[in-house]
């Protein structure tokens, strides 16, 4: 196939960045009706990510799979901040909560080689891929998934909870809202029921000095924010507008862990 061929289709199709997908498939290896497939595929509608089997997040090629939530360059942020808490604490113990694919875990571990990373998701088909990416993935919701041996250990909780609000799906690009599992979007009618439940529960599981680093949009942080603080937390708000990102730090106040 003719990468000028394929540009064409694939910007007949909609996709914008056509020729940087162009190279991309063509540099599967994949020829003749293989390739036409992964081609038919995209044309379709389908993120090209899980078209191609992998997501590249802070430098690091991550595996996913079918209807599994694709990592956002944007929650490179929540690395950034997740290593710099880290910087003291080179074998601290970190989850990676809500964890998809296991994208932000991984990254973390590359980054602070000596941490203990855990990653946890309530999706079977998310953790199935998370464990292509991550040693240790444990299946439930939110902190019930994880080893009770962790309550109290955890110097680091990273996580993207879906903040997307339920009447909001509908308005999202279709490559997530008809590819990626409903489970890894909706955040209930204000879209934070997870943050909630989040701020809640995480003083108990955090060991003395931890965070949470959480993702947001700009929009929903000032109570994003307000929600741990309530529960018990000092937290601040992080945006980097490169990344068009934002998250919200928390740290339990003294005596809560």
């Amino acid at each position: 196939m003719e990468i000028d061929a394929l540009v064409v289709r694939l910007r007949a199709a909609g996709c914008v960045f056509a020729e940087d997908e162009a190279a991309l498939l063509l540099g599967t290896g994949e020829t003749g009706e293989q390739l036409e497939q992964l081609v038919r595929r995209r044309v379709s509608g389908e993120p090209l990510e899980q078209v191609l089997g992998w997501a590249e997040l802070d430098g690091l090629r991550i595996a996913v799979a079918p209807g599994v939530f694709v990592p956002r360059r944007r929650s490179e942020l929540l690395v950034r901040l997740g290593v710099d808490l880290l910087e003291e604490r080179p074998t601290a113990v970190v989850v990676d909560l809500c964890c998809g694919t296991g994208a932000l875990g991984a990254a973390i571990a590359a980054r602070v080689p000596g941490a203990d990373v855990h990653g946890a998701d309530l999706d079977p088909a998310a953790v199935a891929c998370a464990r292509r990416n991550l040693a240790r993935v444990h299946e439930g919701d939110l902190f019930d998934a994880l080893p009770h041996a962790l309550r109290g250990r955890i110097d680091l909780v990273v996580v993207n909870a879906p903040y997307v609000p339920t009447d909001a799906i509908a308005l999202m690009p279709p490559e997530a809202r008809d590819h990626e599992h409903r489970i890894a979007l909706d955040g209930g009618s204000d879209g934070l029921d997870l943050h909630r439940r989040i701020a809640v529960e995480a003083a108990d599981w955090l060991a003395p000095g931890g965070a949470v680093v959480i993702e947001t949009s700009e929009r929903q942080s000032p109570t994003t924010r307000a929600l741990f603080e309530h529960a018990g937390h000092r937290a601040h708000v992080v945006r980097d507008d490169d990344l068009d990102a934002t998250a919200v730090v928390a740290r339990p106040r003294a005596g809560r862990t």
